[in-house]
């Protein structure tokens, strides 16, 4: 399977901006996000991903297209790679859900595996969803640096299948973060002694996965898949 995932977080829009909810609505890019996009792509062009793959929201597309322009790259949609589709909440402001629901924004605060938005889906049911796509993806190639779009909060869901990190706050879009994260993906089958040795992954990835007690069931599962 490939050595490392360089996932890469779909570029700003407007619902970011005014703090709105997308989920699964198709949000083109802003002009900032459109910026914030070319500087990363130049920022990737010494990677050389092996392939580009894109989630199908239209601010991952419209990413994957200006990256792929740098990288030279022809991004591949993945058909079932869909954001967590958040209901009634998608396109309302978060301060408009704590104002009027805030016993349910309380609770998704608190603990989100809990609660679905109305008429959306479970976290636990989207991670169900998400975790065979990202299987069959990286068991495609054989070695190298795939590359990946997505949006949020579907980043963080593939964060914690792949690495078990924290999902953090589903709604929160910090802007100092890096708008891409390398993965390394072999380093989940070397012992504690193989990864202190190994100078391909940084010593963040090298500690013990730390989760909630408050997760249904542990994260980084794709872990168990074997090159």
């Amino acid at each position: 399977m490939a050595d490392f995932l360089i996932l890469i977080r779909s570029g700003t829009t407007d619902f970011d901006l005014q703090d709105r909810i997308c989920g699964s609505l198709s949000i083109p890019l802003c002009a900032a996000g459109i910026a914030e996009t070319n500087l990363a792509a130049a920022a990737m062009a010494t990677m050389l991903p092996v392939a580009l793959y894109t989630a199908t929201a239209g601010c991952a597309l419209e990413t994957s297209r200006l990256i792929g322009r740098t990288l030279g790259l022809r991004p591949r949609r993945i058909a079932n790679l869909e954001n967590l589709n958040q209901g009634l909440w998608q396109g309302m402001l978060v301060d408009e859900i704590r104002r009027r629901q805030p016993r349910l924004y309380r609770q998704w605060q608190e603990n989100p595996w809990s609660i679905a938005p109305p008429d959306g889906e479970l976290l636990s049911e989207a991670c169900e969803r998400v975790e065979p796509v990202l299987e069959k993806l990286l068991r495609r190639h054989p070695s190298g640096r795939l590359a990946l779009v997505v949006p949020e909060p579907l980043g963080r869901i593939v964060r914690w299948l792949i690495a078990g990190e924290s999902l953090e706050d589903l709604w929160s879009r910090d802007p100092l973060q890096p708008v891409f994260v390398e993965i390394p993906l072999a380093s989940q089958w070397l012992s504690g002694a193989e990864r202190a040795l190994d100078a391909r992954y940084p010593t963040v990835l090298q500690q013990p996965f730390a989760h909630s007690s408050l997760l249904p069931h542990k994260g980084g599962s794709l872990a168990k898949i074997r090159p």
